[in-house]
């Protein structure tokens, strides 16, 4: 009887509290990283939440400055799972591109997004989101792999007919520019 009694006293005391927000690690771990997010990317890339009480999910819009996909436009679909920061961020692009390393469904091959990668570069605890939206960024220009593509045919494209893939990346970007 002396237990029950405790209990209603202490369910009682925590109805008078006022509403607390208990935070997650992920979103304490986010947190932390916004105010070093406005300062880690460069000026081609923007950051931006469709629901700005989820700070787990954002957008990341990618203009290439240089390289064959200099006049693009590229919009990411980023969501921080909640075991993050021992999960990866899940990508995926919402722009129909002509690439090695992004599928027609917008899956993307970046080796900082895999949960175990066979070379040691895949996702670690001390990886954060800046490093995802730099390597984003990077896939259009020096990261871009066309010997372990997700995209094979776009890859065997480049090796058959470098100038027949560029006119497709080309294709993409026009049409997309038109939606």
């Amino acid at each position: 009887m002396f237990k029950l009694q405790q209990k209603i006293k202490e369910q009682r005391s925590q109805q008078h509290q006022p509403n607390v927000k208990k935070f997650s690690i992920r979103q304490r771990l986010l947190q932390q990283e916004m105010a070093d997010l406005d300062e880690c990317y460069s000026p081609s890339c923007k950051l931006s939440y469709p629901d700005p009480d989820k700070i787990h999910h954002m957008q990341l819009t990618i203009l290439p400055e240089d390289g064959m996909w200099k006049s693009g436009k590229f919009v990411f679909d980023i969501n921080v799972p909640e075991g993050y920061n021992i999960e990866p961020p899940q990508v995926k692009c919402l722009t129909k591109v002509w690439h090695p390393n992004i599928d027609a469904d917008g899956s993307v091959c970046l080796s900082i997004l895999r949960s175990a990668a066979l070379d040691g570069s895949g996702w670690v605890p001390t990886r954060s989101l800046k490093d995802v939206i730099w390597g984003l960024n990077a896939l259009f220009t020096d990261l871009c792999d066309f010997e372990d593509p997700l995209n094979i045919e776009a890859a065997r494209q480049y090796k058959q007919d470098p100038s027949a893939f560029k006119n497709n990346v080309y294709k993409y970007i026009r049409r997309n520019k038109q939606l």
